[in-house]
């Protein structure tokens, strides 16, 4: 398998009612997007387009706590000003997923209300513009336990697997695998950074060259979230 891993430079900042699959197209440029390839884009400009931005007080550094509130069903940790939550979608993340990067001053972002149906929007709209059938993978950036540093993990998905399982196939030396389940949207989501980045201004990036037998439709960003009653550490 050979991987293309292409950011899509060119959008610029988008704006509330924005449409952003067709923004995704006209940056791409003509012929770029293909069947099978697909199209991370970050949580920050889908909340942007989708008008999920709160106003803060930009000479107050904790105005946007309420909002962290607002946005949590449950509070697992508090330490100082971090607050480590799960939201409504079921993520466990900092702060609810309230984020005052790459958004204009005196505004905070909050996530989607529902990443997957934000995805097959995108999904949608690109294929009623210029009719190719590409997955969309909605990311965001979050922390891991026990591990130091950040990546991109998938909170919607469309038209791809979040999760192959693999329990029951054989590994290189024949032996079952027992237990293995491949959080693919996650691992595209972490690829796709690689050319996106933080503060690069580059939102949108194509995946190509993906396992064809990954992409299908039904999938959601909800089956990567472990069940609580499997979860050893809540």
């Amino acid at each position: 398998m050979n991987l293309e891993i292409l950011g899509v430079e060119g959008i610029g900042e988008v704006r509330p009612g924005d449409d952003l699959g067709a923004l995704i197209v006209a940056a791409a440029g003509p012929g770029s997007l293909r069947d099978r390839d697909c199209v991370v884009v970050t949580q920050k400009v889908v909340s942007k387009a989708e008008g999920r931005l709160a106003a803060v007080d930009p000479a107050d550094p904790t105005s946007h706590k309420p909002l962290v509130e607002e946005e949590s069903v449950r509070v697992l940790r508090r330490r100082g000003d971090l607050v480590i939550s799960e939201t409504a979608h079921g993520f466990v993340c900092a702060n609810a997923g309230v984020d005052l990067s790459n958004v204009e001053e005196g505004y905070a972002a909050l996530l989607p209300v529902d990443s997957d149906r934000s995805a097959r929007r995108i999904r949608d709209r690109i294929r009623a513009l210029v009719g190719v059938e590409v997955a969309v993978v909605v990311s965001d950036t979050f922390g891991r336990p026990w591990r130091r540093g950040v990546t991109d993990t998938a909170i919607g998905c469309a038209g791809i697997a979040a999760v192959v399982d693999l329990r029951g196939s054989t590994d290189a030396l024949g032996r079952e695998l027992k237990v293995t389940e491949v959080a693919v949207a996650d691992e595209i989501a972490a690829a796709a950074d690689l050319v996106m980045g933080k503060a690069k201004g580059v939102p949108v990036a194509v995946v190509r060259g993906l396992d064809e037998s990954w992409f299908r439709t039904g999938s959601v960003a909800e089956e990567i979230v472990r069940s609580p009653t499997d979860d050893l550490f809540r």
